[in-house]
């Protein structure tokens, strides 16, 4: 059975896609770029963007009923590995161990131009 995740607390999808999907014992979190849902401005600077990728990432968690506790992957891309180290601090505030998964890669370029897209697997079971 597939159900479509959606809050408000998140920006919408920029396409024909769904924030999120729960599919058996998991949810597939769409990935999740730097704008704030209140306002549709992508946020300033790595630091800021980082911070508003995590925020939505736990809001779409927390419409899931669920957190980054129960994340088993989650896939960072980067404009630049130049920013990996920032982001890696910031995206470790949001976690406890033992740690999900991870791969992290540059890509020559993200929707509306940031400098940073999240995507996240969660185990819910």
């Amino acid at each position: 059975m597939r159900k479509q995740v959606h809050t408000e607390q998140a920006p919408a999808a920029l396409g024909p896609y769904s924030q999120a999907i729960e599919a058996g014992d998991f949810i597939y979190v769409s990935g999740q770029i730097g704008i704030n849902p209140e306002t549709g401005d992508v946020a300033a600077g790595i630091e800021a963007q980082t911070r508003q990728v995590m925020q939505n990432l736990q809001a779409i968690l927390t419409e899931s009923g669920t957190d980054f506790s129960q994340v088993v992957k989650f896939t960072i891309y980067l404009d630049s590995m130049d920013n990996f180290a920032t982001v890696n601090d910031i995206y470790g505030g949001y976690l406890t161990k033992p740690y999900p998964s991870r791969a992290t890669v540059e890509v020559s370029r993200l929707p509306k131009n940031v400098l940073v897209e999240m995507d996240a697997i969660v185990y819910t079971n």
